[in-house]
């Protein structure tokens, strides 16, 4: 059975979780958007309607995306654009979280935030799109966020974790990493860098979330500072900065782009495939990938021990200057 912080969709939106987020968006079954059995759900066939990705990938590799299930929290601005491109991969099954709710000042950047959508629970919306996309995919809903109480329900069944949370989430990141790495998880997170994105990839056996941002212990400003220096350990981005008062991270704020989110998502949903298919190499954390659309700059950096190269501790000097 369920926790009640945790809804399970499945199968179809004949189920009575399809039906209440429906619902509560003002739709119904047997409304012309809306799939069912008698109508859309019938028309569906999972082969058709991922047969185009045949080609980049094969048949068979198919299969194993539908039999995958990924676990992302945040669905905002990277996380809702993750969940898209892997429900359009023909991902079978997804563990998903966000306690927050759509705003206007989302719009800039995140998928589900449309002013129909104003107001409304971003776990429940994002869902119902991957409804549309896929009647089948089976979606373990976490609408209250991940802590230590339930992290281990969130990763339970997943091949591959995502991170989506918002960049000043601090607390429910490293939780969500340190069980990745005990339970032997493979984790992703991609940042939206303005005209950009940078990803860093953690696997079984690799240099762990925690060795590589060494956050254990400090004030949480800090931990924001080192999360940005691990990510973008040249800076490219801050080039692009027109107005740098807009970018402040004792306030928790920052100005950002939806091509940032489009870019993360795209980079992130690649290395998944990668991943969850084993094909082709993936170079892991101390390694991270920083590509800049603005310029067309692309850029692997290697940083040994994380935090405690060299140069990550004089940006991060720098940083704390500023």
């Amino acid at each position: 059975m369920q926790s009640e912080s945790n809804l399970l969709i499945s199968n179809s939106y004949n189920s009575c979780a399809a039906r209440a987020i429906c619902a509560k968006h003002g739709s119904k079954i047997g409304d012309p958007d809306v799939p069912n059995d008698s109508k859309d759900a019938e028309k569906f066939d999972y082969g058709t309607a991922f047969s185009r990705n045949i080609g980049w990938i094969t048949e068979t590799e198919q299969q194993v995306l539908r039999q995958s299930r990924v676990a992302i929290a945040g669905l905002g601005g990277v996380g809702g654009a993750h969940l898209a491109g892997l429900s359009r991969l023909g991902i079978g099954a997804f563990n998903i979280s966000d306690p927050d709710i759509f705003e206007i000042v989302n719009f800039n950047r995140q998928l589900g935030a449309t002013m129909s959508q104003i107001g409304q629970p971003k776990v429940d919306v994002i869902a119902k799109m991957a409804l549309d996309v896929n009647p089948e995919v089976d979606l373990n809903l976490f609408p209250k966020g991940i802590g230590e109480h339930n992290v281990n329900e969130f990763l339970r069944d997943v091949d591959l974790y995502l991170d989506g949370l918002d960049f000043f989430v601090m607390n429910a990141r490293e939780t969500v990493f340190a069980a990745c790495a005990e339970k032997g998880i493979p984790a992703l997170t991609a940042a939206p860098l303005g005209w950009g994105t940078a990803l860093i990839v953690f696997v079984p056996g690799g240099m762990s979330f925690e060795d590589y941002f060494q956050m254990a212990g400090q004030p949480h400003e800090e931990k924001l500072m080192r999360f940005l220096a691990g990510l973008s350990p040249t800076g490219m981005e801050l080039e692009h900065i027109v107005d740098p008062t807009r970018l402040n991270i004792p306030e928790e704020r920052g100005p950002s782009t939806p091509i940032g989110a489009f870019l993360s998502a795209a980079v992130a949903c690649t290395s998944v495939v990668k991943l969850l298919l084993r094909r082709g190499e993936v170079l892991a954390a101390p390694w991270s990938l920083h590509f800049d659309a603005f310029t067309g700059r692309s850029e692997w950096v290697e940083r040994p021990g994380g935090m405690g190269h060299l140069e990550m501790q004089a940006r991060l000097a720098a940083m704390r200057k500023a």
